[in-house]
């Protein structure tokens, strides 16, 4: 049974004894996995969990609330305690993450829910407290009988997350200190920033055990912390032991020996900590979040390998053996237990045979709403996915250029049912041409959302279009907006129907446009290629003789989304880094296994199914400060 963890002077206590936390950071893994990686990480050496939880995947839509599956985090919790580990929580309501939005739900950017808008998030703002507040209500009761106090395996609850980096509001963060108190959470209660004075003092809640992240620098940033915090355990919440990679970057990889030698520093000056990440995971389905560089939006890859000790397909990598190396210098370890080989998919190549259109399949997935500009994601009532957007326009005779104003993240651009190109919000001047004949045009547009931003002051960006789209100098008006919801359960099933119905074969021409239709077709899109075919669904069938662990990758394609047996594994681009796909063992069947992909620009030849990762070429910075 669990006992609570105390603060004496500058150490923590358990049962009256002097005690470290050595911890790892712990998310995005299938359900049926986390026993085994448990394990892994109990192999490692590790005293404690650590785990996020992501209010927007257990209240997508308000009110609603998922415990479920993916979501069951007393199952996670009791799975921990099981195999002799604490656990730290980290309820936000903001967790950073690199996750979609932060951890929060994308219908507070809804009309009407935050009067004061996106610019009173993370604030003491009423609106924003009360969704805060109705949170809490729901979750807290879910993990209370799993307190330590209780007989639990949670030994500390997170107030916030790295709030000195982000703002002030010294009453937001003492609203959520109360909040946490009130409704009986009675273990200790730390928080989490950046090792400078500003971020520190701004993100301390009197009372409240403070700690550090950071990835290098090590006696400098645990006297920043000491600074701020005579008193207290020294502690580091995010050890930055790998780091994260974005779209059309290289892959990060930190050297084992720089990895290994920060966490010797910390554990040789007395501290404890928390490797972030012990084992990363994967930004399943759509869920990964984005960056704001220099203006520039930074989506995040599929994968959250993060170069951890763990791999993203429970790999114990050259940094496992030699975190453990270290751990062991500073504390008594349990003996390394064979950890079970996870078995390998076969290789294989797969031919895929042309499905419907997306086109196709959107104009049934329901009545689109009216209005004079396009609608935004969260005016729909959607969080993730597609937005297709339809309007027509006069075009006079010549060449004229279509651009979007507010493009949230990535157009698809169609003219009468045809390819006209791509558009890249980053690139604020680009346009497509239009070759016009004086004949009225009909355009689709569909808008994909790459991922909300989850740091720093541009959090709260709505998605789709909020603007508008122009062709030449003038607004076209009367829009049609459409959400498409590719991780919707009932969203595959629709392609399959109507794939089954219409009985389209490779090839079939599923364009849509009328002969002899108003418009030519050409490119102009300064960062993205026109694309040479419309967006189109592939069907692929992969027999294995037994589910394991398989990577699929797709050479030659563009951009688009993965399905295996109705689960959505993620997005692929060519621009990399990232070059295949995680799919787990339980995700497959003895058998046949059915793969969709929505491919939205240039489809390859056959898939791939690989027998290990391939995530694109590396880097190793001096990251992360």
């Amino acid at each position: 049974m669990s006992t609570p963890l105390l603060v004496h002077g500058d150490q923590f206590l358990r049962d009256g004894r002097p005690h470290r936390i050595v911890s790892g950071a712990y998310f995005r893994v299938h359900p049926d996995l986390w026993a085994d990686r448990l394990a892994r990480l109990s192999a490692l050496g590790l005293n404690t969990i650590e785990t996020y939880v992501a209010w927007n995947v257990h209240e997508r839509r308000r009110g609603e609330h998922d415990f479920r599956g993916w979501n069951d985090l007393p199952r996670f919790l009791e799975l921990a305690g099981a195999a002799g580990l604490d656990v730290i929580v980290r309820p936000g309501p903001y967790i950073c993450a690199e996750w979609d939005f932060g951890g929060l739900p994308a219908w507070l950017l809804a009309d009407g829910v935050l009067p004061g808008g996106a610019r009173t998030l993370r604030t003491s703002d009423p609106a924003y407290l009360s969704a805060v507040d109705e949170w809490f209500d729901v979750l807290l009761p879910r993990v209370l009988p799993l307190l330590a106090t209780r007989g639990g395996p949670v030994v500390a609850v997170q107030v916030e997350n790295e709030y000195g980096s982000f703002g002030d509001d010294a009453a937001y963060l003492e609203h959520l200190r109360a909040g946490l108190v009130s409704r009986g959470v009675d273990v200790l209660l730390v928080t989490s920033d950046g090792p400078t004075p500003d971020m520190l003092r701004c993100g301390s809640v009197p009372g409240v055990l403070a700690t550090v992240n950071f990835g290098s620098r090590t006696a400098e940033s645990l006297d920043a912390l000491r600074a701020e915090q005579p008193v207290g355990p020294q502690m580091c919440m995010e050890y930055w032991d790998g780091w994260f990679d974005h779209w059309g970057e290289p892959h990060h990889v930190r050297s084992v020996d720089s990895a290994a030698g920060v966490l010797d520093e910390l554990l040789a000056a007395g501290a404890s900590l928390n490797l972030y990440m012990a084992h990363g995971g994967t930004n399943v389905g759509l869920w990964s979040g984005a960056n704001v560089s220099e203006g520039r939006h930074q989506p995040t890859v599929t994968s959250y390998d993060y170069d951890a000790a763990v791999g993203e397909a429970g790999e114990l990598t050259a940094k496992f053996h030699a975190f453990r190396e270290v751990i062991g210098r500073h504390r008594e370890l349990p003996p390394l237990t064979r950890v079970p080989e996870l078995p390998r998919l076969a290789t294989q190549r797969v031919p895929t045979t042309a499905g419907p259109g997306l086109l196709e399949v959107a104009e049934e997935l329901g009545e689109a709403a009216a209005s004079p500009m396009p609608l935004t994601m969260e005016q729909l009532g959607q969080d993730h996915g597609l937005v297709h957007y339809r309007g027509r326009v006069l075009a006079p005779a010549g060449e004229h250029p279509l651009s979007v104003v507010g493009l949230h993240d990535r157009a698809t651009v169609l003219a009468d049912g045809r390819p006209l190109g791509a558009l890249d919000g980053n690139e604020t001047e680009a346009a497509l041409t239009v070759r016009g004949s004086g004949a009225v045009v009909r355009l689709d547009l569909f808008v994909e959302n790459q991922g909300r931003v989850n740091y720093g002051t541009q959090l709260g960006e709505r998605k789709g279009i909020t603007g508008g789209v122009r062709l030449g100098r003038r607004w076209i008006h009367g829009w049609a907006s459409r959400p498409v919801r590719l991780d919707d359960p009932g969203f595959l099933t629709a392609v399959t129907r109507f794939a089954e119905r219409a009985g389209a074969g490779p090839g079939a021409d599923r364009s849509g446009a009328p002969e002899g239709s108003g418009a030519a077709y050409g490119g102009g899109g300064a960062l993205a290629p026109v694309a040479a075919e419309a967006p189109t669904f592939h069907r692929g069938e992969i027999s294995v003789p037994a589910p394991g662990d398989g990577f699929l990758a797709l050479p030659g394609w563009g951009k688009g989304f993965v399905w295996l047996n109705g689960f959505l594994l993620g997005r692929y681009w060519h621009v990399g880094p990232q070059r295949t796909l995680y799919a787990p063992a339980p995700l497959w069947r003895s058998g046949s296994n059915i793969v969709w992909v929505l491919e939205m620009e240039t489809a390859g030849g056959p898939l791939e199914l690989r027998d290990r990762p391939d995530l694109g070429p590396v880097t190793d910075p001096a990251k992360p400060d």
